[in-house]
């Protein structure tokens, strides 16, 4: 097959396809959305979940039946399916099972810099780092091999610029062949009851001994320059700017972080007189190789923050702490796009100076000026539950101001529980919950997700939620739906009225995105255009 032009994202979902992966499974999140999408149109078996938590026990599922499995998501997502990944380093997978987690310093569209990196170690998580298109690749298909072989789960570590980034890629003529599914029955390895769970913990660092101890460490090592005076060693795309920042150097550049192969280590930065550890993110390898003795070099604290370029690489060698320049233009911020229906719900919730408890998507926009109309944002879901406690803890005269506003896919993915604990607790002044409904999961790109009743490929689903009967039967009774956006005023009335009552409110201000319509309406035409053709 003739080589490719590939961005990151492509690469991994064509080798999900190559290494015969029997479901792809996620929750959309820049900078990991386009590798199921890429998965499913090349013809591989993709869907998205209601959150990260769901997808990576649907993909452990898989992977306990002797097939393979990838599992998507960005960074934060992470901390959503923390619980299943910390029990599944434990009960161990019969065949592949990948985790592609995509990190996002710089924070170009999360609300931090947490590095994945530290979840490899804590949950006992083989990790894999490429640095360009050609390894994301390669790297997906050495995780399936890893994790069959060594049966654990297997993280592989993206970044923004890897992700998006395209390079060449020569793909394998030799495809990976499928397992034949069937389940076997191992319940002391499958069923985490403590006096299963003990043992098991035994067996997962007996595991990842042996993957340390193997040749496996040693075939993912890259070095390259033969200098004696500096020596660099980095990992992912951090390698990529070394290299282009001091050509001159001998660079080491791991690419299985997690378990490190110290000893390899050690040898290169004895070979050198000075040397640098260079990454992107927290400390992570710099910290690891000074509490094994190694004498290495680490980063001045303002690099910690934002992406690592080939300037600020440059930087960091030569001990130049300068802040970074400002840009020549500063950026363009962020707005709500000038025909969203969400504009009529924060510029009423403006005007009325509500406290607003927001929440992740596009609507988060609402914090910027004209509206100025978001009071806090934490995390998916927390729109609920930070406005039920700011109504239990306030006077009643702010109380009664709070609001929280949640969109659709966000509230599918975390905003259930919230219901439920409003239903279960709630304030003594009531609150009132928006659902801004635009039937489309915007912020990364106009995804599907359960309440838009169709499936990853756009085609009807088998069935679609409905939140006006999710929350009655949660217990909540006064539910209203309403099209913000129809010029008659009546959002405007529900809210004050909402807001006087002591009651537990729900409005569904349900108004379709126009980009996702215009969107569907050329699929529409274009699956139309397909059929007659084939007539």
């Amino acid at each position: 097959m003739p080589d490719q032009l590939l961005t990151g994202n492509e690469a991994v979902a064509q080798a999900a396809l190559d290494g015969a992966v029997a479901l792809g499974t996620g929750y959309p999140g820049t900078p990991s959305t386009e590798i199921l999408e890429r998965f499913g149109a090349l013809g591989g078996r993709a869907q998205w979940a209601p959150n990260e938590k769901v997808a990576l026990e649907v993909g452990l599922g898989v992977a306990y039946a002797h097939a393979r499995a990838l599992v998507t998501m960005k960074h934060v997502g992470l901390n959503v399916a923390a619980d299943p990944l910390f029990s599944a380093t434990y009960t161990g997978v019969t065949e592949g099972l990948v985790i592609a987690v995509a990190d996002d310093p710089g924070m170009h569209s999360s609300q931090n810099e947490q590095d994945t990196r530290r979840y490899a170690e804590a949950a006992g998580a083989p990790m894999l780092e490429p640095g360009d298109s050609q390894e994301a690749y390669d790297y997906t298909l050495a995780a399936l091999d890893i994790s069959r072989r060594y049966q654990l789960p297997v993280i592989l570590r993206l970044t923004t610029r890897v992700c998006h980034s395209k390079t060449r890629v020569r793909t394998r003529d030799q495809l990976m062949p499928a397992p034949a599914p069937h389940y076997e029955r191992d319940i002391p390895s499958r069923v985490m009851i403590p006096g299963y769970a003990r043992s098991a913990h035994v067996r997962l660092r007996e595991r990842l001994k042996a993957l340390a101890n193997s040749d496996q460490p040693g075939q993912f090592l890259v070095e390259e320059g033969e200098s004696s005076e500096l020596g660099i060693i980095a990992n992912g795309i951090a390698a990529v700017h070394a290299r282009e920042a001091a050509p001159e150097a001998r660079i080491l550049k791991p690419g299985l972080t997690y378990p490190l192969p110290i000893e390899a280590m050690r040898k290169f930065a004895a070979q050198v007189k000075r040397c640098v550890v260079v990454e992107e993110g927290d400390p992570v390898l710099y910290t690891t190789l000074r509490a094994a003795g190694i004498d290495v070099e680490g980063k001045a604290e303002p690099f910690r923050f934002g992406e690592l370029t080939v300037d600020r690489v440059a930087k960091i060698l030569t001990n130049d702490h300068s802040p970074d320049p400002e840009p020549a233009a500063p950026p363009k911020p962020p707005r709500l796009c000038h025909d969203c229906p969400h504009r009529q719900v924060f510029q009423i919730l403006s005007k009325h100076e509500c406290i607003v408890a927001g929440d992740i998507g596009c609507y988060t926009l609402g914090v910027m000026p004209p509206f100025e109309a978001m009071d806090t944002c934490a995390c998916m879901g927390a729109g609920i539950t930070i406005g039920l406690g700011l109504r239990h803890a306030l006077a009643k005269d702010q109380a009664r101001r709070v609001v929280s506003v949640i969109g659709d896919s966000t509230f599918v993915h975390t905003g259930l529980p919230g219901i439920a604990e409003m239903a279960y607790n709630p304030p003594p002044t009531g609150h009132v919950v928006i659902i801004v409904d635009n039937d489309t999961t915007a912020m990364t790109g106009k995804q599907e997700h359960p309440g838009t009743g169709r499936q990853l490929n756009h085609l009807p689903a088998a069935n679609k939620l409905n939140y006006e009967a999710i929350a009655l039967a949660l217990g909540v009774t006064n539910v209203h739906v309403v099209d913000p956006t129809d010029g008659s005023g009546e959002f405007e009335r529900l809210l004050q009225d909402r807001l006087a009552a002591e009651e537990l409110s729900i409005i569904v201000a349900r108004k379709p995105c126009p980009l996702a319509l215009k969107g569907l309406a050329k699929l529409n035409q274009a699956s139309s255009s397909d059929g007659s053709e084939q007539k």
